[in-house]
């Protein structure tokens, strides 16, 4: 899977379509391989990005959990502190 794309489930508030949006633009751009469609595909490109992000977003809403939503600040806090070990200060 590609490393841009972000868990977006059970999170306050929650995934904003433009994260949607994003998330299935990278995956689209993973699948076929490039970042930038000809324009013989960008229609197909588009289209697939479009559904992608759709059925994303039910999936998103129709996930049910019982664990308690995760705060985007601190999930940031971790992510830049895990980067820190990882590549130093």
């Amino acid at each position: 899977m590609c490393r841009n794309i972000r868990p977006l489930n059970n999170f306050a508030p929650p995934a904003s379509d433009d994260e949607v949006h994003a998330a299935a633009l990278q995956y689209v751009r993973k699948v076929a391989g490039t970042t930038k469609p000809s324009a013989a595909n960008q229609a197909t490109f588009d289209r697939a990005v479009h559904e992608i992000a759709h059925l994303t977003r039910h999936l998103v809403d129709d996930l049910v959990t019982t664990a308690p939503p995760k705060d985007r600040a601190v999930e940031a806090e971790k992510a830049r502190a895990k980067a820190r070990l990882r590549y130093g200060a």
